[in-house]
């Protein structure tokens, strides 16, 4: 009897190991509404290193830690929701987050805050429309 329970306890193991797993896969959608979140977040700041703040915080969840442009010494909101919206993308929503960076980048560039801002506001659209 006890030789039957071993391979019960097994798969009941694995059955937990994998359901336990899907919750560290990643989450392309949740880092895409933090960017978009923080995209407006920067669009409505007032001073321009806010601005620039938010914005960071943007292209660390699009990139991901392992991404060109991550900043480690800026928060990333999207800690633990995946490996970063871009690379967790699929083919189709790559190109769409791969130009919301552009115009984040864009905006983390600028020098004086109606430009930030103005990238800023259209990174947000751009984001909530891939949140759809």
């Amino acid at each position: 009897m006890t030789a039957r329970l071993f391979p019960s306890l097994a798969l009941a193991g694995l059955g937990l190991l994998i359901a336990g797993s899907a919750s560290y896969a990643a989450d392309e959608s949740r880092e895409v509404a933090t960017a978009a979140a923080h995209a407006s977040m920067a669009a409505g700041a007032d001073k321009l290193p806010m601005v620039h703040a938010h914005l960071h915080h943007v292209i660390n969840c699009l990139v991901g830690p392992g991404g060109s442009g991550y900043d480690a010494s800026q928060e990333d909101p999207c800690k633990g929701q995946g490996a970063g919206a871009i690379p967790d993308a699929s083919p189709r929503q790559r190109a769409h987050l791969e130009s919301a960076l552009s115009l984040a980048q864009d905006g983390l560039a600028a020098t004086d805050l109606s430009t930030a801002k103005a990238r800023a506001t259209a990174t947000a659209k751009m984001l909530h429309k891939a949140e759809k």
